[in-house]
C-alpha cells in the first residue's frame, strides 16, 4: 500500500512539471549510490589549503579562517529565509536567530584555536607574506551586516549623524565604519587593501544592501505586528545575537589580534595597514543592529564592561 502510494505521489509530482516520471525513474537506476565523500565533496574541501610559507601553524590560520567563512556562508542562509518570507511570524523569527547566534557563539569560542593555538614568532613571520590581504576583506562578513540592520547604523559613528535614510548607497557606502579600516577621511586616499576590495566587491555591496535596506533582520522585526514586536522570547533573541556579534564575537577577535600585535607594549600594524585597535573595538564605533532594543544607558556604554 505505501510502495503504491510513493509511486502515485511521484507520478503526480513529475506530471506536474510535464516530465515522464519514468525517465526518472530509469535515471534512478542507473545512478551510482551516494556515499559521504562524494555528497560532502571531501577531497575538494581538503584540497583548498595552499600555504605560502614553510611555517607549520600557517595551516592552523588558512583552516580556521576556511571555517569561518562556512559559518557565515550558514548564518547568510538563515537570514535570508526571513528576509523572504512574506509573513515571518515570532516563532520562526526566534528560532532562526538563535541558529544565527549559535554559530556566533561557536566562532566567538573558536577564537581559542587562534589564540592559544598557534605559535607567536611564526605568525609574526608568515604574516608579513599576507600583506596587504587583511581579515576586513571579507565579503560574506560584510553582507552579514548588511543583511542584519538598516546601513544607517553602519556608518562610521564619526559622520553618522551627517547622513539620513535618503542618502544615496555611494554616499553611504563611502562612509561605512570599516572604511576607517583603509581610507584617509582628511585627503580621502584609500588604501591598496580598501581599493582592491572595492573593485572585487562594491558593485555586488550596493545590489545587495537594495534588497536588504528593507528586508534585513532589523526591518523585517519592526514590521511585525505590535503584539509580535513585543514577544519577550523575540526580543531576547534579538539582543542576543546584537550582543554576540557586535560585542562577544568582536572582543574575541580583537583579544586575539591584540594577543598577536599588540607585543612588549609595541602595537604592530595590522596587514592590510589599517589603525585595528580603534577599528575593531566596539566602544569606539558603537556597532549596534537594533537600536530600539536597548536602553539610552546600555548604547551610551556599549562595549565598556568587556
Amino acid at each position: 500500500m505505501l510502495k503504491s502510494n510513493i509511486n502515485k505521489q511521484l507520478k503526480e509530482k513529475y506530471e506536474a512539471i510535464g516530465q515522464d516520471p519514468e525517465d526518472f525513474l530509469e535515471g534512478l537506476l542507473n545512478s551510482k549510490p551516494i556515499n559521504y565523500w562524494d555528497y560532502i565533496q571531501t577531497d575538494a574541501l581538503l584540497n583548498l589549503q595552499i600555504q605560502r610559507t614553510v611555517f607549520k601553524d600557517e595551516m592552523v590560520f588558512i583552516m580556521y579562517h576556511q571555517i569561518n567563512e562556512l559559518l557565515f556562508k550558514m548564518i547568510l542562509w538563515e537570514i535570508d529565509q526571513v528576509a523572504n518570507t512574506e509573513n515571518v511570524t515570532a516563532k520562526l523569527f526566534t528560532t532562526k536567530l538563535m541558529r544565527i547566534s549559535r554559530y556566533f557563539d561557536m566562532l566567538t569560542s573558536s577564537f581559542s584555536i587562534m589564540k592559544d593555538g598557534m605559535d607567536i614568532d611564526d605568525y609574526n613571520k608568515f604574516r608579513t607574506t599576507l600583506t596587504p590581504a587583511s581579515g576586513f576583506q571579507s565579503a560574506q562578513y560584510r553582507k552579514v551586516e548588511f543583511a542584519s540592520t538598516e546601513l544607517i547604523n553602519l556608518i562610521d559613528k564619526r559622520f553618522r549623524d551627517t547622513i539620513d535614510q535618503n542618502s544615496s548607497y555611494e554616499n553611504a557606502f563611502e562612509h561605512l565604519y570599516w572604511q576607517a579600516a583603509g581610507k584617509d577621511y582628511t585627503t580621502g586616499k584609500k588604501s591598496y587593501t580598501l581599493t582592491v576590495f572595492e573593485e572585487r566587491y562594491k558593485d555586488e555591496f550596493i545590489r545587495f544592501t537594495k534588497f536588504y535596506q528593507s528586508n534585513n533582520l532589523y526591518s523585517k522585526f519592526k514590521a511585525l505586528p505590535k503584539e509580535a514586536q513585543e514577544n519577550k522570547s523575540l526580543i531576547d533573541a534579538m539582543r542576543h545575537y546584537d550582543y554576540t556579534v557586535n560585542i562577544k564575537w568582536v572582543m574575541a577577535h580583537y583579544n586575539t589580534a591584540n594577543h598577536y600585535l599588540n607585543i612588549g607594549g609595541k602595537t604592530a600594524e595590522a596587514t592590510g595597514g589599517s589603525e585595528w585597535v580603534k577599528y575593531m573595538h566596539p566602544k569606539y564605533q558603537k556597532r549596534i543592529f537594533f537600536p530600539d532594543l536597548w536602553s539610552e544607558k546600555e548604547k551610551e556604554h556599549w562595549g565598556e564592561d568587556i
